[in-house]
């Protein structure tokens, strides 16, 4: 690792270009970088202790050049230093290495497999990974881990670093409306971690399965609420047509009762009519039998005065 005397006046980053003013020739030299930026900077929102550098000067010299890797990550320093921002990254006022870099290949290869590959080694970066989309004899991603001070490459899609607490590898997917390979971070479960596109996705996504959810739930409430209605409905239809029915056979009732005094009337008529015949019956029994007996007096009387030599006809 490069060492600093302190007692030295050594330039600041305001004193120093802030990169080698090469412009990019492979736009996923930019998306790529920023994919990785975004994700971890949804992942430690909360952390203080790291900083993320996207096309920035390193530098480990005052008078060579910066290094300008396609970006960084530095593990123990400020991730922000003050309003200004970081102009480059100047090892001898950061004092810590970054423990990752990462170069993505384009057509025109810039030393990532050599001058830049020893250059890192020589600034002892513990990972250094190199993205070439058009490698055909090998993996599009290789990472290299430094021991003694060689890199050693890593085996598998998915590397995981442990001092970084991370695993990067490739996978398919969307970002910024391009379909196509990425390099995404993973934790250590190999669970790849959410951009913040993803995350605003899935968030929506989640707000629209709530929604739906919430617009079941007053659907399934509305179909119980009319069903409970219709329920209700039928109740109150089947009580009216028991208190219809109930209605009916109370008039039935009355109709049967008024049927059964009229009968008892028309019965009790028929029984004075009978004891009335009855009555004269007996009436003109008796008178009869006045007659009669007033007739056997008459005949008595007669023969009484016929033997008195008295004509009854002559007697008043």
């Amino acid at each position: 690792m490069f060492k600093y005397d302190p007692l030295l006046c050594w330039p600041s980053a305001k004193d120093l270009p802030d990169s080698d003013d090469t412009p990019v020739d492979d736009q996923l030299q930019l998306l790529i970088p920023g994919l990785l930026r975004a994700t971890l900077a949804m992942v430690w929102a909360e952390r203080r202790d790291w900083f993320f550098g996207v096309n920035m000067g390193i530098y480990y010299h005052p008078e060579i050049p910066a290094i300008v890797p396609d970006c960084f990550l530095s593990i123990g320093v400020e991730r922000v230093i003050d309003e200004g921002l970081r102009l480059s990254y100047v090892l001898w006022e950061e004092q810590k290495v970054p423990i990752f870099a990462l170069e993505v290949v384009s057509l025109q290869q810039r030393g990532e497999y050599t001058e830049k590959k020893q250059l890192y080694t020589e600034m002892e970066v513990l990972y250094y990974a190199i993205y070439n989309p058009l490698s055909r004899q090998q993996a599009p991603l290789e990472v290299y881990y430094l021991v003694n001070g060689e890199y050693v490459l890593l085996p598998g899609n998915r590397r995981w670093m442990p001092e970084i607490g991370l695993a990067i590898g490739t996978e398919r997917g969307t970002y910024h409306g391009i379909t196509r390979e990425w390099l995404y971070w993973y934790n250590q479960a190999g669970e790849r971690l959410l951009n913040p596109e993803e995350i605003i996705l899935q968030a929506e996504q989640i707000a629209q399965v709530k929604r739906e959810s919430a617009q079941f739930e007053r659907q399934s409430a509305e179909t119980e609420r009319q069903r409970a209605e219709t329920e209700r409905q039928r109740a109150e239809a089947e009580r009216q047509r028991a208190e219809t029915e109930r209605q009916r056979a109370e008039t039935e009732r009355q109709r049967a009762e008024t049927e059964r005094q009229r009968a008892e009337t028309e019965r009790q008529r028929a029984e004075t009519e009978r004891q009335r015949a009855e009555t004269q019956r007996q009436r003109a029994e008796v008178e009869r039998e006045s007659a009669r007996i007033e007739r056997q007096r008459a005949e008595r009387l007669a023969e009484k005065l016929r033997a008195l030599g008295i004509d009854p006809e002559t007697v008043e």
